[in-house]
């Protein structure tokens, strides 16, 4: 699973934003600011052994990647629904649901949602956003 990010230069220091997350670093050179991206991510996960790599890194955009994709989903999910200012109860209500531990499993990483239920899980917390999300082979 792959998630885009763009890269621009800011003065004298580099930016590298990846938005959907709406993550942004930066650094004094473009490989410093994309390894401050995956830093990022990594301490955002907080979970032993997780990884990401940058890659596809050409002019302004590049993408992050990772072979573990159940932290990165767990992560857009939180992010999105912060951004939204939703509580756990509200995202239940949502998606129809009487109890919100359903849908915290997925925030938290312990159920991997379908292609067909990450769409409505992001339909539900994040609606008036269109979020792409690249399923290619992490490689």
């Amino acid at each position: 699973m792959r998630f885009q990010g763009r890269l621009q230069r800011d003065g004298r220091h580099w930016l590298a934003e990846v938005p959907v997350f709406d993550a942004m670093t930066q650094g004094r050179t473009r490989t410093e600011a994309l390894d401050m991206i995956a830093d990022w991510f990594v301490t955002m996960v907080g979970r032993p052994r997780f990884a990401v790599r940058v890659v596809n890194a050409q002019g302004a955009n590049f993408e992050i990647a990772a072979a573990d994709t159940r932290p990165m989903i767990s992560l857009l999910l939180r992010r999105q629904r912060q951004k939204s200012g939703l509580s756990l109860a509200d995202v239940a209500d949502r998606l129809g649901s009487r109890s919100r531990n359903a849908y915290a499993r997925y925030e938290q990483g312990v159920t991997a949602p379908t292609v067909e239920k990450l769409a409505e899980l992001l339909e539900a917390i994040a609606p008036d956003h269109e979020i792409l999300v690249d399923l290619g082979r992490a490689a």
